[in-house]
């Protein structure tokens, strides 16, 4: 269920909050896994990388701007998305619920997309080393440190309009379609836009169910077959004209997209274009 963000914010205003536990993870690209998530409900804070999570079948891409809160004993699928390790800090608390609401955070999950924030950092770290600490006066620090976060990411927290993103996927999707010739980069596509990586990885997902990088290396491609199904110029010279200077690795490419080389694929489908 969608809920609204003042509600949200008057959930945790009204309420006593008791940390269960605060996790630092360093997971391996490309690792997967599911399980029934924790007895207590809980936030998954990015630091580096990217990762998928499936709540109850409900998708959410976490990364650095995009914080993923799961309700507990859910049925909770996960995947490293991308190259890079993935690194995070979960954090699970119980909540004492004082007065009676629409909703129940326990069996809740969202995301709020919020602006980077260094003291976001600062104070997530500082989070988990205090609750690994003994004593009373650490106790109460996390909760206070808890509820400083919480301050900090319902302050950063921007939500995006449906019309923004679409705007951007627009914009960039077809400065891809214009320009898919020459050198470029998610990191120069970022730059262009005027968003962070973050960002456009997400919109790009939401529109297209990958990276900007996927969609550029896929319309790259299906330019690639148009080529070589209507012109008899070298492999090395299509290559060149959708993006790539390099040959070989333009057909390594093509070959673990299609499932076959570039001239077998011109073999096959020039003389029956109907069929490609």
């Amino acid at each position: 269920m969608e809920i609204e963000f003042n509600d949200l914010i008057n959930h945790f205003t009204n309420n006593a909050i008791q940390i269960q536990g605060v996790y630092y993870y360093t997971v391996p690209s490309g690792n997967v896994g599911s399980q029934i998530s924790a007895p207590f409900p809980g936030f998954i804070f990015p630091l580096r990388g990217n990762a998928e999570y499936h709540f109850n079948g409900t998708p959410y891409t976490a990364y650095i701007g995009n914080v993923i809160h799961g309700g507990a004993n859910m049925n909770l699928d996960k995947r490293v998305i991308g190259d890079s390790k993935w690194t995070f800090i979960s954090v699970l608390y119980d909540l004492q619920t004082f007065r009676k609401t629409d909703f129940s955070l326990p069996d809740t999950h969202f995301e709020l997309s919020v602006r980077q924030s260094l003291h976001l950092t600062t104070l997530l770290r500082r989070l988990w080393q205090t609750f690994n600490e003994s004593g009373v006066l650490p106790v109460f620090q996390t909760e206070n440190l808890f509820r400083r976060i919480l301050e900090e990411i319902f302050i950063c927290a921007c939500p995006q309009k449906d019309s923004n993103a679409q705007e951007l996927f627009e914009q960039v999707s077809s400065y891809i379609h214009n320009h898919y010739m020459e050198d470029m980069t998610v990191h120069s596509l970022a730059e262009y836009s005027g968003v962070n990586e973050n960002r456009l990885f997400y919109v790009f997902n939401k529109y297209t169910g990958g990276g900007p990088g996927d969609y550029l290396i896929t319309y790259r491609l299906n330019r690639a077959k148009e080529m070589l199904t209507t012109c008899n110029v070298p492999i090395q010279e299509v290559a060149r004209n959708v993006g790539y200077s390099d040959a070989l690795y333009f057909s390594r490419i093509f070959r673990k997209r299609f499932g076959t080389s570039p001239s077998s694929f011109r073999e096959q489908f020039r003389n029956n274009p109907s069929e490609f």
